[in-house]
């Protein structure tokens, strides 16, 4: 890969450009992947809550956890769960537990093959170690710089 400056002007170059324009590049692509197979990220997220829970969340739960996810916000999140409802892909039982179709169990698995799809092309040329730093890294800035990430 080619890099945008040497070494000397990367150290100076701003973290919040760079971090802005990897979360736009990231989300983007994300995104657009997932709508070639006719859903969104938030309903993404749903699905794979309900999908991993060990025990069935309820609605509220589910939505309480992902709405700070990118800064999706309740009334989305609320939104997002009604659609992945009305796709026929989760049942929300009267005491608001939600569980997954058998149609939502076979949509999670092709949307779950996509992600590891997506997240095999953005690992590309990047070590183990390197994520790990990177991450670290991030995680310091944030730390730094007074703010909160979304499981503070």
């Amino acid at each position: 890969m080619e890099y945008t400056h040497t070494d000397a002007e990367l150290i100076q170059q701003p973290i919040g450009y760079w971090s802005w324009a990897a979360y736009k590049a990231v989300v983007t692509r994300t995104r657009a992947a997932l709508a070639e197979i006719g859903t969104t990220q938030p309903q993404w997220w749903t699905l794979a809550q309900v999908a991993r829970a060990d025990t069935p969340k309820t609605r509220d739960e589910v939505s309480r956890i992902l709405r700070n996810y990118l800064d999706t916000g309740p009334q989305t999140m609320e939104a997002e769960i009604d659609a992945t409802i009305t796709a026929g892909w989760i049942t929300e039982h009267p005491d608001g537990r939600l569980t997954l179709t058998p149609e939502g169990s076979a949509f999670h698995e092709k949307a779950a093959a996509l992600q590891e799809d997506l997240w095999t092309e953005r690992h590309a040329g990047i070590s183990d170690e390197e994520y790990l730093t990177t991450m670290k890294v991030l995680q310091r800035f944030i730390h730094n710089t007074g703010g909160r990430a979304w499981h503070h």
